[in-house]
């Protein structure tokens, strides 16, 4: 037979495997050669007629020849058993099973991944104390929690924070001494103190901030290494704490309580420091690091902080450089929740938040672990982050972890001399909340290194057998390799491309953050565009190539080899950068190559679609991890988007998170949908679900706030503006609602809102005043004042406004000047410094790093105080080289702000507060912005 009628035969005649293919050309040989045993057929030559007998093909086997049917006997014995008729025809699965197929993942990742990722463990009550003395009592804890709550907000300078916060915390460190154990003491300080430390790029200034400070220790203990456990019980302004930071606080006192009474004394003392003063930001921590007499001997870190209210708590962050501190926690904890990844993003700014952990880690060189709560981030920093929407299982989850891990570090020999285990960076992440999985960073960069090169080579191995099988030169199957990871690239790209694309038109037609309470949407909207794109390239590829000799099972199997080597390759290339998150993609690779080895020992790679069996039973517990895991991701990251500010395009961002995530989930399985029938049909219901869900998004259902649960978040300032000319005559007053927007969509309130529709960018404002002319509270609002709102309002009611004055001024050289000054006013202030026609500040009283490093001027400078309002003297120092002081040589302004004021509030301002939708959360205040020339 030719080799013509072969390719013919081949493409007419269905063929159910490759080496079935090889067998036809086996018996098509045969034929040519054989001698004739039936039929005749006259040839006509020049000269002479030939007669010949031939054989005639046949399907049937009884009527094929003896000796051909024993000699190709295997090639009728394979026939479809019930199985194979049930699911295959013409060597594809039949469409109908698709929405299965689909099913299958959808039902793993919500019976499996979702409730993982919520899992709490049943809380114990005071009646189980008797049973479990020593263990930690949930119920304790969130009487803890009430009771601190119950005294309101609690922000710096406010009563409440600074005495009725102290007398709360003071009474239960009191009630838990009177009951002290034998094997345990405690000693207890409150600290007052003043300081300050540049925060980015602005100067944070404390005065007379609090702290209360406990030390259980072993009695008669010579130990001088400590063990530190941090928390903080100040809120910020309108925001009762709940969550942030309150449950951490109540959960440290109750460990305090069962360490205190127990019978076993701790080998090392541990340090409870309940901090004052953390929204401010970060001033208390750095006040008992820098300052507190028992901070010295403090050698690791336990930082509890919370960016939501419940759920569990998640470490993400560890060491620096201290990988004894992952080993602690490994043994220890008994509901494990972190993420290497989380650590990355964290400490790479993808997160709006800091925590006190980077105070104790610059400013006190101690290393530790640093957990939070991230659930219900939606009340975060909002009036709504209440004690009783607080889960009581969460004090369970936290106090059973942070009562073992404070044994297990305080125990350990490690913490007599951490300087001997400092050994670099650690990966880490936990298996579905049920272990954790840690090794150091070198051991992860050899396991990366192996896992990609055995990945890369079975998939080499792969192709040389398939070539074998299928009777191709090895050469033409690698340029068959080499067209399918180039489809395959290009699939991604355009998958990437229409995904961000959309992520691009639902903000341009005003619709992003549709997801942000149906998070739901985010499946239909951009992971099926995603998985849409990434699929219809090669769809495309194989209906034009169909007349290819490789079966379509074979052709499936190059895509997923390629996607692999792609896997692999990326892995490599990410470790040598020195990602750790990398570990993700080398799992993929890991278990993908456990399916193909397992194909090539069983030799069901050879099998048109058998192979998949074992690749969707190997796929599925990294599926089921991945799934886990992405949805921890999105349950954390979703909320932050109402704070991440006008700036972001947060469907954007959110397009980004579905590519990598359905990268990661999805990679090896959109594949298969190629090997069923009316695969182009399957692939385009992808598309059709986007279209589905931008619909939803149009409609109500796809508004993005509701009451209470989901809001949207505005800072509201009545504030007034006052600026001086350099003849101290005021050039221009005005009064107003200075209006922060937290998220994207600031336009969803303007029909809603008083005089919204006069709101005026604060952009003309930037160009002639000095930070915008406007009381700017703290670095993020320097960071984002261009896009801040104005309406001209009545004027606010203030309390005693911020006052500058100049006690002493006198030229120290010919060309430098020196001022003195006291600034006096609220407990929240906001200094900005700015020289003039040719001035540089040379130096001041205040922290001397932003002229060490030559900051950009104006300069900020933060201040706030605590329990005494004295006022702050200062004193700068200028420069002019020309030595002519006549001009103006600076412009000082000073913002004041009446954080924890209700009573201020004008009945104008309550009007136009009230005029907000129910699904908004408005933090108001008093506020004044002043300026000066000298």
């Amino acid at each position: 037979m030719s080799s013509d009628a072969e390719e013919k035969e081949a493409q007419f005649i269905p063929v159910r495997s490759v080496e079935r293919v090889a067998a036809k050309r086996k018996v098509a040989s045969y034929l040519d050669s054989a001698a004739p045993v039936s039929g005749t057929m006259s040839v006509s030559g020049s000269d002479k007629s030939v007669r010949r007998r031939v054989i005639t093909p046949t399907s049937d086997p009884h009527n094929t020849d003896p000796l051909l049917r024993q000699r190709n006997s295997h090639l009728y014995e394979n026939k479809p058993n019930g199985c194979e008729r049930a699911f295959v025809e013409y060597n594809k699965i039949k469409w109908f099973w698709a929405p299965a197929f689909f099913g299958f993942w959808l039902l793993l990742y919500v019976a499996i991944s979702i409730p993982a990722c919520h899992h709490l463990p049943r809380p114990l009550t005071i009646k189980d104390e008797a049973k479990y003395p020593d263990r930690f009592i949930a119920e304790r804890a969130e009487n803890n929690l009430r009771q601190l709550v119950a005294l309101g907000p609690r922000v710096v300078g406010s009563k409440e924070n600074e005495m009725g916060a102290v007398k709360v915390l003071s009474g239960s460190v009191q009630k838990i001494r009177s009951g002290l154990g034998s094997a345990n003491d405690i000693e207890v300080d409150v600290q007052v103190a003043s300081g300050s430390y540049v925060h980015w790029s602005m100067i944070n200034m404390y005065q007379s901030i609090q702290n209360i400070v406990v030390k259980v220790s072993p009695k008669n203990t010579n130990s001088t290494t400590y063990l530190l456990v941090n928390s903080h019980y100040d809120s910020v302004p309108g925001g009762p704490g709940a969550g942030d930071d309150g449950s951490m606080v109540a959960t440290m006192m109750e460990t305090l309580r069962v360490l205190a009474q127990s019978k076993t004394a701790l080998k090392h003392p541990v340090v409870f420091l309940f901090n004052g003063a953390e929204e401010n930001p970060l001033q208390a921590s750095h006040a008992f690091i820098t300052q507190h007499k028992w901070a010295k001997n403090c050698k690791a870190l336990i930082n509890l902080d919370s960016a939501g209210n419940g759920g569990r708590e998640i470490l993400f962050q560890s060491g620096p450089n201290h990988p004894w501190l992952m080993k602690s926690y490994r043994r220890a904890i008994k509901h494990p929740y972190a993420s290497t990844m989380a650590e990355e993003m964290f400490q790479n700014n993808f997160i709006p938040s800091d925590t006190d952990f980077r105070i104790f880690r610059d400013h006190g060189s101690v290393p530790g672990l640093d957990m939070a709560y991230q659930y219900n981030g939606y009340v975060y920093h909002t009036r709504f982050d209440r004690a009783e929407i607080f889960p009581r299982g969460s004090f369970q989850n936290t106090g059973d972890n942070l009562l073992a891990l404070v044994r297990e570090i305080a125990n350990s020999q490690e913490l007599e001399d951490t300087s001997k285990y400092s050994e670099g960076h650690t990966v880490y992440f936990d298996v579905m909340g049920w272990f954790l999985v840690f090794y150091t960073e070198t051991e992860g960069i050899i396991l990366n290194v192996i896992v990609s090169l055995v990945a890369i080579g079975t998939c080499l191995y792969a192709f040389k057998l398939m070539a074998f099988n299928s009777g191709l030169k090895l050469e033409k199957l690698l340029k068959r390799v080499l067209h399918t990871f180039v489809v395959q690239l290009f699939g991604l790209m355009f998958a990437v491309a229409i995904t961000l694309f959309l992520g691009w038109f639902m903000d341009l037609v005003h619709l992003p953050m549709s997801w942000f309470t149906h998070s739901w949407l985010i499946l239909g909207l951009y992971f099926s565009t995603f998985l849409f794109g990434l699929a219809i390239v090669p769809a495309m590829y194989f209906h034009y190539t169909k007349e290819d000799k490789l079966p379509i099972g074979q052709r499936v199997q190059l895509l997923l080899h390629c996607h692999c080597l792609f896997l692999a390759f990326s892995t490599l290339v990410l470790t040598i950068c020195g990602v750790r998150s990398v570990f993700v993609l080398m799992l993929s690779c890991l278990f993908y190559t456990m399916a193909l080895i397992i194909n090539l020992a069983t030799k069901l790679h050879s099998k048109d679609v058998a192979w998949v069996i074992p690749h969707i039973v190997c796929f599925v517990p990294p599926f089921v991890f991945f799934a886990y895991f992405s949805h921890g991701f999105f349950v954390t990251f979703i909320p932050m988007f109402g704070r991440f500010g006008e700036n972001v395009n947060p469907d954007l961002v959110v397009a980004v998170f579905s590519i990598a995530v359905g990268l990661l989930t999805c990679g090896f399985i959109v594949p298969v949908l190629h090997l069923f029938r009316k695969s182009k049909t399957i692939i385009c219901a992808l598309l059709a679900i986007t279209l589905v869900c931008v619909i939803i998004a149009i409609t109500p259902m796809g508004f993005p706030y509701r009451p209470e649960t989901s809001v949207q978040r505005f800072s509201v300032l009545h504030a007034k503006r006052t600026f001086h000319d350099a003849d101290n005559k005021i050039r221009r007053q005005e009064s107003g609602y200075f209006i922060m927007p937290q998220d994207r969509r600031t336009y969803a309130v303007k029909h809603d809102v008083i005089n919204m529709t006069l709101a005026q960018k604060i952009g003309d404002d930037c160009q002639k005043e000095m930070m915008c002319g406007l009381p700017l509270y703290n670095q993020r609002w320097h960071k984002t004042r261009q896009n801040t709102l104005w309406i001209p309002a009545s004027e606010p009611l203030l309390g005693t406004v911020p006052a500058i004055k100049v006690t002493s001024k006198k030229q120290v050289s010919p060309n430098r000047i020196r001022y003195e000054l006291q600034l006096s006013g609220p407990d929240h202030m906001a200094l900005f410094i700015q020289p003039l026609n040719g001035a540089v500040m040379k130096d001041w009283s205040f922290h001397q790093a932003p002229l060490r490093l030559n900051f950009q001027p104006p300069y900020f400078i933060y201040f706030s105080w605590g329990v005494n309002g004295d006022p702050l003297k200062f004193w700068l120092e200028l420069e002019k080289t020309n030595g002519d002081f006549t001009t103006p040589i600076f412009e000082l302004g000073v913002g004041g702000h009446w954080t924890h004021h209700k009573e201020m509030l004008t009945p104008d301002f309550t009007k136009f507060l009230d005029s907000f939708p129910k699904y908004v959360d408005a933090t108001p205040w008093p506020a004044s912005y002043e300026t000066w020339i000298y």
